[in-house]
This record gives structure tokens, sequence and C-alpha cells, in this order.
């Protein structure tokens, strides 16, 4: 059986014309189900303010009560701050997930606005307990009170 050259022109648009309509209804239904950035979730600084009080939830009675967290995102990896918390009446978990929400809204952020990193590694520097409340060590070793990290 012979096919004319009509015949396959004809069938190819048919085909190409299909693709395009289903692309375009892909298209369309993802954009009607997307809602504002507001809606879906809490700016970047609320998630911070969130993430702020979490951490000073709990106070501490010991230095081994008191940890540091990354938060935030650099665009060549790393977290851009670290803040401390105290796991003296509670787990991490909810401090992890909102880090997590954090470091997503500032990539997002970032990735809108177009800014760049400077890529300069931030340093742990850990925590520890000063008047009831977990707080960053210093990483200046001329600070008052600052502790040096072993490495």
């Amino acid at each position: 059986m012979k096919t004319s050259r009509f015949a396959l022109t004809a069938t190819t648009t048919r085909r190409a014309l299909q693709q395009l309509a289903l692309l375009a209804l892909c298209c369309t239904s993802s954009a009607c189900q997307s809602q504002p950035d507001s809606v879906k979730q809490p700016d970047t600084a609320q998630l911070w303010q969130q993430l702020l009080a979490e951490s000073q939830r709990s106070g501490c009675d010991q230095d081994s009560q008191c940890h540091s967290l990354g938060v935030g995102a650099k665009a060549c990896g790393g977290p851009e701050r670290y803040l401390a918390w105290s796991d003296r009446q509670r787990s991490d978990q909810r401090l992890q997930q909102l880090a997590a929400r954090y470091a997503a809204a500032r990539t997002a952020d970032d990735q809108r606005q177009q800014l760049m990193s400077n890529c300069a590694l931030v340093a742990d520097p850990g925590a520890v307990c000063r008047a009831g409340r977990c707080e960053l060590r210093s990483l200046d070793p001329r600070a008052p009170g600052s502790t040096p990290l072993a490495r």
C-alpha cells in the first residue's frame, strides 16, 4: 500500500499540533494551580522571626545543652549564619524544619533578585550557656569571654 506525500505531511502536522496543544495545556494548568508566594508560604522575614523565636524558646543550665544551627543558604553552599539553641526541654526537629524552609526561601529570593554570593565560608562558632541562655561563641580569640575552638 502506497502512502501519499500529502497524507504523511497531514499526519506529521496533526501530531505536531497535538503535542503543542498538550504542552499549552500543561503550562496553563500548572499556572492556574500556582498561588502567589505570599499565600503559599510565609515570607523570608516572617520565617526569620519564627526561627529566632523558636531558637530562644528554651534556656540552659550548662554548655552541653547549647548547640549552633546553620541557617540560610549561600549560593556556593553552606549557611549564611548560625543561631544558638538549647536542647534542655525539646529536640531540634521544629527548628530544623524552620531552618530548611528559611534556606529555601532565601535561595528563591536570591534567584528572583539575581543576587550573587561572596562564597565566603561562614565558620560554625558553636554555642555556650551564658546567664541561662544559649549564645554563639565568639570566634575572635581577643573577645571577652570567648572560648577558642579546637580544630
